[in-house]
């Protein structure tokens, strides 16, 4: 990051006040972003993190990756045979596209051999199996077995505090493969804490349905709930949805191989594959929405203290009690936000320490440099100035926090002071 991008980054968040981003409207189009040598980080940064627009890059951006040499077939197919032999014994989720659970389809875990063995029967049965419509998602390739030449993280993804944080703690990751026949698809959905996702076809095509934020408050039925599809024609009956007719048209996105499409945070979609399709997906945070992020997890709480809130009198550490539903149906909580927020900051603060000896590398694999550093400590220092004021945080047991909330903010104060000259 240069100090002109880092300037008008603070300029952008100072006249937030704290606040976050609300729903400005789709573009009239999606911008198609075609050479890698013409696109800079900060052209990125300036034209699609920070106003959260999304964006697609075309497929010279993947040109090197390996997985587009070798899990695709000359003929723009996937490559069954090098998955199998590279692959084949991984255990991997498997969703039914055809049964519906909530807003959301069952899983179960097959070996990638059986997957791909139901695949090819899937294409000789005419896109039919007595099965249903299964696909391959939230596959842990990353984390699972060596991803090794499989991608080149792009530059423009690269302050990922999600998975930088999660890397540290060696557990877990939100680095993703899915893979498909035609007519597989995933339902109406915001990612994950509100997060950013990219994600690049390695072959076949998608279309995507996306709303930018606000916009899914008008597609809710008359109980407050969101659609499943949006596609389906139960949309159009006013008094089961009765703000639709206020809700504009979807952006759509035809997403070809290769090409990496860039979800922004909080724009809800819904995705369909055109062709039997393999794509690599990340979810990531960072300074950006971090504060779109801790405003999700906020309404998160509350919606569990509506849920439970009969119990308020009766039940023994109440408070408590709710941050553990939390965690359980949202996979993190006050407190794990915290932990989330150490790390990152004592990261940043170290690299602020040997930049001024001058290194000017921002972490593990960024290389985005000390003035990213200096904006990533001006954004957690004011989300983190929110957690500790909120009075539900207040009621964590912090004791055996270390270091404690306020001794943590004190030394971002003090980092974005001794930096205000770089």
């Amino acid at each position: 990051m240069d100090p002109e991008t880092r300037a008008l980054a603070e300029r952008h968040f100072r006249g937030l006040g704290g606040g976050v981003p609300g729903g400005s409207g789709a573009p009239g189009r999606v911008a198609f972003i075609q050479a890698p040598s013409a696109f800079s980080y900060a052209d990125f940064f300036r034209g699609f993190l920070l106003p959260n627009l999304p964006c697609v890059f075309s497929s010279a951006f993947t040109a090197a990756w390996g997985s587009r040499r070798r899990w695709v077939t000359a003929a723009g197919k996937p490559d069954f045979d090098y998955l199998l032999r590279k692959y084949g014994d991984v255990v991997v989720p498997v969703a039914n596209c055809g049964v519906r659970e909530y807003n959301a389809n069952p899983k179960e875990h097959m070996p990638l051999r059986d997957y791909i063995s139901y695949w090819r029967d899937y294409i000789r049965g005419g896109y039919s199996s007595p099965r249903g419509c299964l696909y391959l998602k939230d596959w842990h390739l990353c984390r699972d077995s060596s991803a090794e030449d499989v991608f080149t993280l792009p530059v423009y993804f690269s302050s990922d505090w999600l998975n930088e944080f999660w890397d540290a703690l060696d557990v877990d990751d939100y680095r993703f493969v899915y893979a498909g026949p035609t007519g597989t698809w995933s339902p109406f959905h915001a990612d994950i804490f509100r997060s950013f996702s990219w994600s690049v076809n390695i072959c076949g095509r998608k279309k995507w349905l996306l709303f930018p934020p606000g916009q899914e408050e008008a597609l809710r039925d008359c109980h407050g709930g969101l659609p499943y599809d949006v596609t389906s024609l139960t949309l159009q009956d006013a008094n089961l949805h009765p703000r639709h007719q206020c809700c504009s048209p979807p952006l759509e996105i035809i997403q070809e191989a290769g090409e990496m499409v860039f979800i922004p945070s909080g724009w809800h979609h819904q995705v369909h594959n055109l062709d039997d399709t393999i794509s690599i997906n990340h979810n990531w945070v960072n300074g950006c929405n971090l504060a779109t992020m801790w405003h999700f997890l906020q309404q998160e709480l509350r919606a569990v203290q509506q849920e439970i809130s009969e119990w308020r009198g009766s039940m023994p550490d109440w408070h408590h009690h709710c941050q553990v539903i939390m965690k359980s149906c949202s996979g993190i909580n006050f407190e794990e936000f915290y932990h989330f927020l150490k790390v990152i900051a004592e990261r940043r603060l170290l690299i602020l320490g040997k930049g001024a000896e001058g290194t000017t590398e921002c972490g593990p694999g960024t290389g985005l440099g000390l003035q990213h550093a200096v904006f990533d400590i001006g954004r957690l220092a004011e989300v983190l100035a929110s957690v500790i004021a909120h009075p539900d945080f207040q009621r964590v047991d912090t004791g055996a926090f270390s270091p404690q909330p306020e001794e943590l903010l004190r030394q971002l104060e003090e980092a974005i002071a001794a930096a205000a000259d770089l």
